[in-house]
């Protein structure tokens, strides 16, 4: 599956892409800092390669008619990082699976892995691509997490109308220094106007 929006494309994964994903987890990872600076990423090439080989052996047969949780964003014919959604619960919690009767609410995430294109719009473009895919597939609610430190996250998400909706204080601990984890929610009827 492939959707273009102005400058960026969400597209599935391809075998190409393992590589640029062996070199975000174990050599250029400053993308990271801004992601979930708490939680450092520690591996080595084989691993990951192994990793995101049997990822993508997982996901290249999907129909084009399945409802995908993740695109990779390209950009002027580059893989530059990738888009996502995940299950929280009422507590805004993840959750791996739903079990049956469970409230969830879905949330989505961004990585553009390539800090030379950083600050460019890009994200909020592909952001709004991946809100679209889901309000025009029966979604009507979307959320996204971060932290307070995430300053170019935040911006982003206040351009694509997102509002904060929960706030824990002081839960991340970054470079010494607390900062809030947020939660932040779109709806559709509004993001339609």
């Amino acid at each position: 599956m492939r959707i273009e929006h102005k400058n960026i494309v969400l597209r599935d994964m391809i075998e190409s892409d393992i590589e640029n994903y062996v070199r975000w987890f174990t050599t250029e990872t400053k993308w990271s800092d801004a992601d979930a600076p708490w939680e450092p990423i520690k591996s080595d090439e084989e691993t990951e390669r192994n990793s995101w080989r049997e990822y993508y052996e997982a996901v290249k047969d999907i129909p084009d008619d399945a409802r995908r949780r993740k695109f990779e964003i390209e950009w002027n014919g580059r893989h530059i990082g990738w888009v996502s959604s995940y299950l929280i619960d009422e507590n805004y919690e993840w959750i791996g699976k739903a079990e049956e009767g469970q409230i969830f609410y879905r949330a989505i995430g961004i990585d553009i892995c390539e800090s030379d294109v950083w600050g460019n719009g890009i994200g909020t473009n592909a952001l709004r691509a991946f809100m679209n895919y889901y309000f025009e597939n029966g979604v009507d609610e979307l959320y996204t997490q971060t932290w307070s430190g995430n300053v170019r996250m935040l911006r982003c998400a206040q351009k694509l109308g997102f509002v904060e909706c929960n706030r824990n204080v002081g839960i991340r601990e970054v470079n010494g220094e607390k900062y809030d984890g947020l939660t932040l929610k779109a709806e559709k009827q509004s993001w339609m106007k």
